[in-house]
């Protein structure tokens, strides 16, 4: 019997320890708050106004009757292109159908090798999707018109036309050789 009493007195401690606690936490000691938030409340925020912008002034350019000071370069520019169109005559054959290397710039191009058939020397070339082409002189690879013109045991040197820059066409020596494998 003497437990009992004590688990009950045990329990009504707990109770009334617990009661003290909460009355600590009254509205007495949120006085301050309530009186930061009634001030805060009672202030009127002020925005400042944007501020105005005049318009920008109006210019007249009059530069129209002025001399043109590019005029002389475009002159030249004209003229060389002329004389190239004249002297030159080198011009790619768009009118040619493409072949399938075409589609590919040369840097994308790898050589891999070579094979001898019928006494003929072909060049192997791997395309960037994984396909390799049999090439010979007068194939075109590459998108600057290159032409082919001579197949080695390790390389393949091409012709490519390409723009001067000036409204005409100048060919351009390059080449292909065959690389380490990666």
């Amino acid at each position: 019997m003497t437990m009992r009493i004590d688990s009950q007195a045990a329990g009504i401690a707990v109770l009334i320890s617990a009661l003290l606690l909460l009355s600590g936490c009254s509205e007495s000691g949120m006085n301050d708050l309530e009186q930061f938030i009634n001030e805060a409340k009672m202030k009127k925020g002020k925005v400042e106004p944007l501020p105005r912008f005049r318009p920008a002034g109006t210019y007249i350019y009059s530069a129209a009757e002025l001399k043109d000071p590019f005029e002389t370069w475009k002159s030249e520019v004209k003229a060389n292109q002329e004389v190239n169109k004249v002297i030159s005559g080198i011009r790619p054959n768009v009118n040619r159908r493409k072949e399938v290397l075409e589609n590919y710039p040369l840097d994308t191009l790898r050589m891999i090798g070579s094979v001898e058939f019928r006494d003929e020397r072909w060049g192997l070339v791997k395309a960037p999707d994984g396909i390799i082409y049999r090439v010979k002189p007068d194939n075109y690879l590459g998108q600057n018109f290159g032409k082919i013109i001579a197949v080695t045991e390790n390389k393949l040197i091409l012709t490519e036309i390409v723009p001067d820059g000036l409204g005409g066409w100048q060919e351009r020596q390059a080449s292909l050789s065959v690389t380490e494998a990666e």
